[in-house]
């Protein structure tokens, strides 16, 4: 049975571009997987603490020395990082914010990037990712255009970021969907269907569907 660990950012409810494509991809990825598992996770309703000191110091304390209150610390990362070893595939959308990720999204990251856990450090100093043979797909939702025609490219810090960041823990398989200029639907000059309508056939692509 495949399972799908979906994880929404945005905190704009149901007038939220990345979460209707992401809806969209659910739907597509049930028809594609019918004897799949759906988890869900939205990082704007879960409560996830920026990394302080005390955290650092919990999470490089060695698991049979950590104090009870250090496990507590690390239980919303524990939870987290099953989360990912559970699924077999990613769904990421998000918006972008001042040409990178949103600051809930980056503290997601910091709580599920850990050492021995999603990534091991090599004798050579090199590094090795722990998710290997999963893959994922990424729909970005930016008020610019960040395609790879625009003049404003060079920009997009989201992109090549989480690029990097999926492929150090082991993802290298990331399919990408940008939805840009959505200050059109926000100014009305657009309606929202009208500007999905593009997005509907990579989207389905991505979830393994026949594109309409």
């Amino acid at each position: 049975m495949s399972t799908l660990l979906k994880i929404d950012v945005s905190t704009r409810g149901s007038v939220s571009i990345s979460r209707r494509l992401s809806s969209l991809f659910v739907e597509q990825w049930r028809e594609a997987h019918p004897d799949c598992a759906i988890i869900e996770r939205d990082i704007a309703a879960t409560d996830l603490p920026f990394l302080e000191f005390a955290w650092i110091t919990a999470n490089l304390t060695r698991s049979s020395a950590r104090t009870e209150q250090q496990k507590a610390l690390l239980v919303p990362s524990d939870e987290l990082i099953a989360e990912l070893q559970k699924a077999d595939e990613y769904l990421i959308a998000t918006p972008m914010y001042n040409f990178g990720i949103p600051a809930k999204l980056k503290a997601y990251v910091d709580h599920v990037v850990r050492s021995g856990l999603t990534f091991t450090m090599n004798a050579d100093g090199s590094y090795t990712g722990l998710l290997s043979g999963k893959k994922a797909t990424v729909i970005i939702a930016s008020a610019g255009e960040y395609g790879p025609d625009a003049p404003t490219v060079g920009l997009d810090t989201l992109k090549p970021y989480l690029q990097e960041i999926l492929g150090f823990i082991g993802v290298t398989e990331v399919t990408f969907i940008q939805s840009g200029s959505t200050w059109k639907v926000d100014s009305g000059s657009q309606q929202a269907e009208e500007h999905i309508a593009p997005l509907i056939a990579p989207v389905k692509l991505a979830a393994g569907a026949q594109a309409a």
